[in-house]
Parts: structure tokens; sequence; C-alpha cells
């Protein structure tokens, strides 16, 4: 199974693509899309809709996933960040596969270990899961880390989704 994994973000949206067999992961790409800061919102949201449509028509992934927005102290910054990953989410979905949602924590702990881990700790743990992609981008290895949660997590999601559509139907 091949996963797009997606750290979304309006100055550096980051992605990377892992295929997964049984237990083995190997990376296949990675990069990221940044708009320049000083275009309009619509023009950088378009920018990473459109990056994220050419990374799916480029790399044919199965299944994607995309980390969901944190609250921080900044309620505009938040607003943002959510407008980006909005961009990312529709872009993806729109080519038909499956896309899931992880909290940051919850990629951060699949990863490292601990869901309050650093950048420098989750590119650390990239490059011992991943030994082969030499990734150089913050943006990128968070990309990465989000597709590998979703490896970690992916063989539960069918049940409990169809659990959930079950329960919404009755």
């Amino acid at each position: 199974m091949r996963v797009l994994g997606i750290d979304p973000g309006l100055q550096h949206t980051g992605w990377g693509v892992i295929d997964i067999d049984g237990n083995a992961l190997r990376h296949v790409a990675h990069g990221v899309i940044s708009p320049d800061a000083k275009l309009p919102m619509a023009d950088r949201l378009t920018i990473i809709f459109n990056g994220v449509q050419a990374v799916l028509a480029a790399q044919n992934p199965d299944q994607a996933a995309i980390e969901e927005t944190f609250v921080n102290r900044n309620p505009s910054s938040t607003l943002k960040l959510g407008l980006a990953r909005g961009a990312a989410l529709v872009a993806a979905a729109s080519t038909g596969i499956p896309v899931a949602e992880y909290a940051a924590r919850l990629v951060k702990k699949s990863v490292v270990g601990t869901g309050t881990a650093d950048k420098t700790q989750i590119a650390a743990m990239i490059g011992v899961l991943l030994p082969s992609a030499k990734v150089s981008n913050a943006d990128a290895a968070d990309a990465l880390a989000v597709a590998i949660c979703h490896a970690h997590h992916a063989a539960t999601l069918g049940p409990q989704r169809r659990r959930a559509a079950q329960g919404a139907s009755a």
C-alpha cells in the first residue's frame, strides 16, 4: 500500500510518500510546497491545492493521511493553518482515495514514542525508520511521520469507520 502523508501549513506544506508492505516501510519521495507569503490568501491556497494534486498524480498513493489542526494561542494563526489544511484535504479527497486525519500528538507518539516530541526528535526517528529518505526539511519529515502514523493505525481505522457508518444509518 502506498500512503501520502501531509503536514499542512500556509508557508510550507510538507508531503511524504511511503510504501507499506506488512511491517516494512519504504521511503518513496518527499518534498515541500511553499507558496510565496506575499501572495493573496486565495492564491496561496490554490498553490497548496494544485501542489498536493500534482503529488497525488505523480505518486499515485492508495491512501492519504493529514495532520489535524492544533489550536494554539493565536486564533488567527489557527484559522489560517486550518485554511491550508482544508486546501490539502480537499485536494486529496477529490481523487477518491481514503483520507485519514491524525492529531499531532498521536503522530509524534507513533513515531517517537512521546506526544510531546519536537521536530528534531521526529527528524531523527525518520532517519532511523526510513534511512534512505535523507530528509533535510522539517516539514517533509513531519509529513513522513504522518504517513508512518497512518501505517501504524490504518488497520484499526477500517472497522471503526464501518461501525460509525452503521451507527449513523441506524
